[in-house]
C-alpha cells in the first residue's frame, strides 16, 4: 500500500468534496493516483463534483437577462474558447442569468451543484466568476457579440434606448469610473511619479511643473471617467451632454 500524505488527501477532498475517509481509501486503493482515485469516488457515486487539477480558466462567457425593472448579469468561466461555444455551455450560462433575475444572485451563488454538473457534463473547469442583478427604473444592457464584456447601466430619467447606447459605449471604451472625482487619489499619485519622471527628462522648467501637472492630472481623471469621454456615435458630444437631464445612477462592467 503505498504512503498517503494528508495533502494528497486534501488535494482530493478540494477537488471532489468527498469526506476525507472517503478520499484517503481511493488513494489508497489507486497507489496515489489522482485521477484513477477521481474514477474510482465517481464509480461509487461519491465524487459530484470534479475540479480538473492545474488547469487555469482564462475563458468564458458573460450572459444575460431582463425582468421588469431587473437586469442579471453573470460571467461564467470555463478553460478554453471550444467550450464556451459550446451550446450546452451556453444553455446552463443563459439558465443561470435566468435564475439570477427571478431569484436572486444568491440563489445562483448557492447552488454549486448547478456547476458541478457543468463540470462534469463538459470536462473541464467551471466557475462562476460574477454574478449581479441591477435594479433600475431605466436599464440599459448589452453584452458584445463575443460575449467577453457585458455591461448594465441604470438611469435616473431618460429612456432604455439612451442606457443602451451609454452601456454600448462603456463596453467599446471599458471607463473605471463614471465621474472624475471618483478616480482614487492613489491611482492618481502612482501616474504622478511617472509623469514627473517623464517631464524631468524633458527638462521642463519648474516653474510650470505644477502646471503641467493640474493639466495631466485632469485628462487622467476624464479619460478615466465615463461621463466625460466622448460618445462613441458622436465624438462631438461627451456622455454627459448626451444624458442631458438624466444621470447615471449605476455602472456595472464585466469583462474577460
Amino acid at each position: 500500500m503505498s504512503d498517503i500524505s494528508a495533502s494528497d488527501v486534501a488535494a482530493l477532498r478540494s477537488r471532489t468534496g468527498v469526506s476525507i475517509l472517503e478520499c484517503k481509501k481511493a488513494l489508497e486503493e489507486a497507489g496515489g493516483d489522482q485521477e484513477k482515485a477521481i474514477e474510482l469516488l465517481r464509480k461509487r457515486g461519491e465524487a459530484q463534483a470534479v475540479k480538473k487539477a492545474d488547469r487555469e480558466q482564462t475563458e468564458g462567457y458573460i450572459f444575460s437577462a431582463e425582468a421588469s425593472g431587473k437586469v442579471a448579469i453573470v460571467l461564467l468561466h470555463c478553460e478554453t474558447d471550444f467550450v464556451s461555444r459550446n451550446p450546452d455551455f451556453q444553455s446552463f450560462g443563459q439558465e443561470l442569468a435566468d435564475l439570477a433575475v427571478n431569484d436572486g444572485a444568491d440563489a445562483v451563488k448557492n447552488d454549486e451543484g448547478k456547476i458541478s454538473d457543468a463540470v462534469n457534463q463538459l470536462g473541464e473547469n467551471i466557475s462562476l466568476g460574477d454574478v449581479q442583478v441591477i435594479e433600475g427604473s431605466t436599464l440599459g444592457a448589452y453584452v458584445h457579440t463575443n460575449g467577453k464584456i457585458g455591461v448594465v447601466i441604470s438611469l435616473d430619467g431618460g429612456s432604455e434606448d439612451l442606457a443602451r447606447d451609454v452601456a454600448m459605449h462603456a463596453a467599446a471604451m471599458g471607463p473605471e469610473f463614471v465621474s472624475p472625482d471618483e478616480v482614487p487619489q492613489e491611482r492618481v499619485d502612482q501616474e504622478k511619479e511617472i509623469w514627473k519622471e517623464q517631464l524631468a527628462k524633458e527638462g521642463k522648467p519648474a516653474e510650470i511643473m505644477e502646471q503641467i501637472m493640474g493639466g495631466k492630472e485632469k485628462k487622467f481623471r476624464e479619460e478615466s471617467a465615463l461621463l466625460k469621454q466622448a460618445f462613441v456615435k458622436d465624438p462631438e458630444k461627451s456622455i454627459e451632454q448626451l444624458l442631458g437631464d438624466a444621470s447615471v445612477a449605476s455602472y456595472t462592467r464585466l469583462a474577460i
